[in-house]
């Protein structure tokens, strides 16, 4: 079912005006052909942020990896539509440990601009896609959890009718700006997996 965003139940905390630089990747001088982001200023990187250790570790990763000095953070965070009405006029609650997330990225990265967005939607891979485009998004960054082989099982008897990496997955597939998946490895090999629409968890140790 389409997802509704409703522009007037978002919060934004400390908005800047948006700026709609592309995203661009180049190619690792070292001949291992590894993607990595070009040092573009002035973009908006959007990270989906909830209070799940995927997302934590998604925010961690965009810190060190991708976010420039002259980029502007936004956290965004997807509840549930209201069932109370119409709440048009009513302003979403920013929960405290988006709060807390806000704080931490402003010690790490004092020289980031950092916004944080609420959105309506009653499905939040849509919905995630849709508030990138709306904020214009250079890049968006999505934690993804490590399915089971009983969740793999489950969707192959599916007939693979359900995307394969749930939410992250769609918004690779679907955001009109770049999008990349990250998944935290095992403790023992350390790094992260990462995945765009032409790399899937391809493995950065870092």
């Amino acid at each position: 079912m389409q997802s509704k965003i409703n522009q007037k139940n978002s919060t934004t905390i400390n908005g800047d005006q948006e700026k709609k630089d592309d995203f661009a990747l180049e190619k690792d001088d070292s001949g291992g052909g590894v993607n990595k982001p070009a040092a573009i200023s002035g973009r908006k990187v959007m990270i989906v942020v909830d209070s799940s250790m995927e997302a934590k570790n998604a925010l961690q990763w965009a810190l060190s990896h991708t976010v420039q000095n002259q980029d502007v953070l936004v956290l965004l965070h997807v509840i549930k539509p209201s069932k109370q009405g119409d709440q048009s006029k009513v302003t979403p609650k920013v929960p405290e440990f988006l709060t807390c997330m806000k704080s931490s990225c402003q010690v790490k990265r004092p020289e980031v601009n950092v916004e944080v967005v609420v959105v309506e939607g009653k499905d939040k891979g849509p919905a995630i896609v849709a508030a990138a485009k709306t904020q214009a998004a250079a890049l968006l960054v999505v934690g993804q959890k490590k399915r089971s082989v009983t969740w793999r099982l489950m969707l192959m008897w599916a007939g693979n009718r359900a995307p394969a990496g749930g939410v992250a997955e769609y918004c690779v597939q679907n955001a009109s700006c770049m999008a990349i998946a990250v998944r935290r490895k095992n403790k023992r090999l350390g790094g992260y997996l990462i995945t765009t629409k032409r790399q899937k968890d391809f493995w950065l140790l870092a």
